[in-house]
């Protein structure tokens, strides 16, 4: 590789090592440094052409300067994400057994840090999404933490469901407790036989006859659907963001019952399991509602003038 094109991919800084690697002597550096065609930003690395650097530059300088394998984490991670920002300067992980300590960086050493948890982004290395979100937990209030996220979610990055699988791995680190209290309610799933034998009853004791289960409805697929009433009910899973093609598909759906002259309630798996006393005065209170509209006769047409 060339040193132009490796400066592109590096957002405009190189380091002495890369520079020593691809044939450009320490006096060619000095020479360079003279000529103002490299600038100096910490000890051995250097800005290309002009000493301004982009915020993606600031980055990849300090985790050039942290030595090979090191990473954007934490905070510094979160903003590459695209899910927080910085809170605390630059924050690097390195994967090196002793680091040298840099003036506005905060390091972490962990030099086990497996590769499944580096990723790279915008061609900088940088803690993968969850390893990042495991990382924000140990520090963040829940509000924040739940914000980060939602963020992730919303990006698809990660969803939470997978979030919650993806923490078995990360099970002995700090951070983990934070993001399973945060995310066990919300992404709780019932298995389908587990939704019928819990949201049965439920219906009964409201007054409603057993529904029709899995039915195909104004060409989407129900959870339950009492036909006599005109009444849908669907059950979600998640609580979080969903991502804009299942929005829509839940828009269409919804519009679609609507416009048939449905009713549709939605309730979640979580309240369902840990909220039955409201799901049963919500079904029952719709019902009598959708009862006495049937039985009340229609209004005869006024008569002409």
């Amino acid at each position: 590789m060339d040193l132009w094109r490796l400066v592109e991919g590096q957002h405009g800084v190189v380091s002495r090592r890369q520079l020593l690697d691809l044939g450009v002597g320490a006096r060619a550096i000095e020479h360079r440094l003279a000529r103002g065609r490299l600038h100096l930003v910490d000890r051995g690395i250097y800005a290309v052409g002009r000493p301004e650097l982009t915020r993606h530059g600031h980055w990849m300088a300090a985790v050039l300067a942290c030595g090979p394998g090191a990473m954007l984490s934490h905070g510094s991670a979160a903003a590459l994400w695209g899910i927080g920002g910085e809170r605390r300067g630059i924050e690097v992980t390195a994967r090196m057994a002793s680091p040298r300590r840099r003036p506005g960086l905060r390091v972490y050493r962990r030099p086990t840090l497996a590769d499944c948890n580096v990723d790279s982004r915008d061609e900088i290395p940088v803690t993968g999404i969850v390893q990042t979100l495991v990382d924000l937990a140990a520090s963040l209030q829940p509000r924040a933490l739940e914000r980060a996220v939602n963020e992730a979610d919303r990006l698809d990055h990660v969803a939470p469901p997978a979030l919650r699988v993806a923490l078995e791995v990360h099970r002995c680190e700090p951070g983990v407790k934070s993001l399973r209290e945060l995310l066990d309610r919300p992404t709780f799933r019932l298995t389908r036989s587990e939704l019928e034998r819990l949201f049965l009853p439920i219906a009964a004791q409201a007054g409603l006859p057993t529904p029709l289960t899995k039915q195909r409805l104004n060409g989407f697929e129900v959870d339950f659907h009492w036909p006599d009433l005109g009444l849908v009910v669907e059950t979600d899973g998640l609580r979080y963001h969903r991502t804009p093609a299942e929005q829509a598909r839940d828009r269409r759906r919804d519009q679609a019952h609507t416009a048939a002259g449905l009713t549709q309630l939605r309730f979640t798996h979580d309240q369902v399991r840990h909220e039955p006393e409201q799901v049963r005065a919500t079904l029952g209170a719709t019902a009598r509602r959708l009862r006495s509209l049937r039985e009340t006769p229609p209004r005869p047409p006024p008569a002409p003038a």
